[in-house]
């Protein structure tokens, strides 16, 4: 009897690759009788409420662009978050406990990658699809995908992902779930105020921005929204705003009203697109290609700190 259990410690515990598909599969019984699937309509929910703010404006000027880019990347910062910010926090015994049955380390966390792999991909194609139909207007060609809509998928998937990732670092690291979900939002406050796209930074602070999975998410969307060749009406919309408030003066009104008349709206906000270039938004094969490999070795970085993390479980007191 005791060599039969020994033989089947055995094969359930043979290998690393083996022990994969084995915890895959917990992993997706966990997505139908634990609510995982929750996920979903909360994306859903955020992206339809994005959606209502951006629409009229997201790839269709530059200041909708830059809005859009921000929001979608924010979202997608939120929805990697909540997806594993509390995986290993919640089952730290039980990792403990099978690790020293003969779990290995790598096979966990490489199911945990291609289960949140399948988590991120579904709330890209939800978001996609509600922005779809609430009427965001999307370009027809991509830059480096021909068709925008996939283009735009891959650089969404991308940074949700790489968020996914991070946050599972987090909670492989932290003590509870109580902790992970207290570090989260200032991990998130971290993302957007260095990512370059809601502050304006001092000169020794805008290097930081370049590791920053925000950074690179905003400057891939708003490049794929060809950023940079939109036109810009807010230099113009000032000035008006200027002339029809109630302490302008009658010369100041006529003033804008012949310029108008003569044109120099057009020049104006035409300086105004011209002066407000961004090389990082530059709608280039390379640049968006170079987005994503970093979007990609952000999520694979913190994959790889999570397996180091955990080969410690042993010794925890927690």
């Amino acid at each position: 009897m005791a060599e039969k259990n020994i033989k089947r410690t055995k094969v359930r515990y043979r290998g690393r690759f083996a022990q994969i598909p084995i915890y895959i599969g917990k992993n997706f019984r966990m997505f139908v009788y634990q609510n995982d699937w929750k996920v979903i309509p909360m994306a859903a929910f955020i992206a339809a409420l994005v959606s209502a703010v951006v629409r009229n404006k997201f790839f269709i000027t530059m200041e909708g662009t830059a809005m859009g880019a921000l929001a979608v990347t924010t979202i997608s910062l939120w929805n990697g978050c909540f997806n594993s910010i509390q995986v290993v926090c919640r089952e730290r015994a039980i990792i403990k406990r099978e690790h020293r049955s003969g779990m290995y380390i790598f096979s966990y966390v490489i199911s945990h990658m291609v289960y949140q792999a399948f988590l991120c991909f579904l709330q890209t194609v939800t978001m996609l699809v509600i922005f779809k139909y609430t009427g965001v207007k999307f370009p027809k060609h991509g830059v480096v995908v021909d068709t925008f809509i996939v283009e735009f998928g891959i650089t969404v998937f991308l940074i949700t992902y790489a968020a996914d990732m991070m946050s599972l670092f987090i909670s492989s690291v932290v003590k509870t779930s109580t902790a992970a979900m207290t570090v989260m939002p200032l991990v998130l406050m971290i993302q957007l105020v260095f990512s370059g796209g809601l502050f304006s930074l001092p000169n020794n602070m805008k290097g930081l921005t370049k590791y920053m999975i925000s950074k690179q998410g905003i400057s891939c969307i708003a490049s794929e929204g060809r950023y940079n060749s939109l036109p810009t009406y807010s230099s113009w919309r000032m000035i008006k705003k200027i002339a029809n408030s109630p302490d302008a003066d009658e010369e100041l009104k006529l003033t804008i009203l012949s310029l108008e008349m003569q044109g120099y709206d057009k020049q104006i906000n035409e300086e105004a697109r011209k002066s407000n270039y961004k090389k990082d938004y530059k709608a280039t094969n390379e640049n968006i290609r170079v987005r994503w490999q970093l979007l990609g070795l952000f999520a694979f970085i913190f994959a790889v700190f999570s397996m180091i993390a955990l080969m410690f479980v042993d010794k925890d007191r927690r």
